[in-house]
């Protein structure tokens, strides 16, 4: 099993209940875990985590030679796959504008697609009405028997655990 993380499992985890400074574990954690081979992060999402100053220690974890090797997902997306989810999964006739807002879900989807053996991270929520360009990663996922789970989701399954000690 491997997990592909979306960009917001990053973004939110740092922006809000895992700040790399109050939590450095689960940092080191996410690091170790990509050394391990358990989650990747393909570079077509890890860019859209983007950058910041160098005096910020997330910036600074993110742009660590170790994280981007521990992380990053060593293929090139299948371009048939990507254009199938595009496709399939959004719309056909997508304007660049649309392709924009998307961002990089579809490769995120397509990377699973190559191998039933991986599983979608995200923090998006289903929302099943949604429409093109506005379409759900969970539902785009489960349109392609892409398994999809949350960050905390993630975390159990992998046994990761803070602990606080006075």
């Amino acid at each position: 099993m491997l997990y592909l993380l979306d960009a917001n499992v990053i973004i939110t985890a740092k922006d809000s209940y895992y700040a790399i400074d109050q939590v450095p574990s689960f940092w080191t954690w996410l690091t170790h875990q990509g050394s391990s081979g358990i989650l990747k992060i393909p570079s077509e999402i890890f860019n859209e985590v983007g950058s910041g100053s160098d005096k910020e220690p997330f910036y600074k974890w993110r742009k660590d030679k170790l994280t981007a090797e521990s992380l990053v997902l060593a293929e090139a997306v299948d371009i048939t796959i990507l254009q199938k989810v595009i496709n399939d999964g959004y719309a056909s006739d997508l304007t660049d504008d649309q392709l924009i807002s998307i961002g990089a879900d579809p490769f995120l989807v397509a990377y699973a697609v190559a191998d039933s053996s991986r599983t979608v991270v995200t923090m998006e929520v289903s929302k099943p009405s949604a429409k093109r360009n506005h379409r759900k990663l969970p539902d785009v996922c489960k349109q392609f028997d892409v398994k999809c789970i949350t960050t905390f989701q993630m975390t159990r399954k992998l046994g990761w655990h803070v602990e606080w000690k006075p």
